[in-house]
């Protein structure tokens, strides 16, 4: 058999290929948290989920009109415990490269609600905690940290380790970025950041569709995926449009996700979007999740 060599093929070996470190990951997760069965009335169209350790409420709003046409999803969730916010990688296998669709991982997890996550498979580095487990110490950018007591904070990677943020009680690590809000104001030069210089994700400027996750106060939660590239419905957001929603919703620290096609969110089983408006969704490594 004929084998690619040089450029093609490491480039085939880094990005295409599957590379699984971690199979049955969820099983490493110790549970800090039982989920209610949930009270919910109506169907995947339902605005509002209640059970008896969350409260979600989700929103679609428009700004704009014509090619200016803004159109985005805001999900402001309470949740009694702070461990009810949980991780899933694809096919449940940590390593670079699988990915599998939103609304897929969601389903195997016994999700809610979801969202796309950091899409830490396409790169080698980050701190990656997940479910209150550590499965990579390779710190890089700036993160966010979801402490099991409720709280968030961005952070610098590069100052700390993934053991010591263990111990400091982190149940999440997202690893993308930029960071788009701190102590309740968006933060400066976030337009022109670049978050990577991986082949083929240099940069997240421009306007876009976007992914952001955001905390008003210790277990209120704030979840805006904006849709994008499509003329007439939404022409996407830059990253200090994005931060602006969050703040006029009080959040006091938000941080940017995935973005793009990857842009999803998912609701009892639905996808609530419509990704780069062909309701098709695109795969990812990763989601951040209520269980339901």
């Amino acid at each position: 058999m004929a084998t690619l060599g040089g450029a093609a093929g490491w480039a085939l070996d880094r990005y295409v290929i599957d590379h699984v470190e971690v199979a049955n990951a969820s099983n490493l997760v110790a549970p800090k948290a039982s989920v209610a069965q949930a009270d919910t009335s109506g169907t995947a169209t339902a605005t509002t989920y209640t059970s008896q350790t969350a409260d979600l409420r989700l929103t679609r709003a428009e700004t704009g009109s014509g090619n200016s046409k803004v159109t985005y999803f805001v999900a402001d969730v309470k949740v009694s415990d702070a461990t009810i916010l949980r991780s899933a990688f694809a096919n449940d296998e940590f390593g670079e490269n699988i990915i599998a669709n939103t609304s897929d991982i969601a389903a195997g997890a016994g999700a809610v609600f979801a969202i796309n996550g950091d899409y830490y498979g396409f790169r080698d580095t980050g701190i990656v905690i997940r479910n209150g487990v550590a499965f990579r110490d390779s710190g890089a950018r700036q993160g966010l940290a979801f402490y099991a007591d409720g709280s968030a904070k961005l952070y610098d990677e590069t100052t700390t380790s993934a053991a010591a943020l263990v111990d400091a009680g982190v149940w999440n690590t997202l690893s993308f970025g930029p960071g788009l809000v701190e102590n309740g104001a968006v933060i400066g030069g976030i337009d022109s950041v670049e978050i990577d210089t991986n082949f083929g994700n240099h940069s997240v400027q421009g306007n876009q569709p976007r992914t952001a996750v955001g905390l008003v106060d210790n277990n209120h939660l704030l979840f805006i995926v904006v849709d994008g590239r499509s003329n007439g419905y939404s022409r996407g957001v830059s990253m200090t449009e994005l931060a602006q929603l969050f703040v006029d919703r009080g959040a006091r620290v938000a941080y940017n996700l995935d973005g793009g096609g990857s842009s999803t969110m998912v609701f009892n089983g639905s996808l609530v979007n419509n990704p780069l408006g062909r309701g098709q969704e695109r795969g990812t490594s990763d989601i951040l999740y209520l269980a339901g």
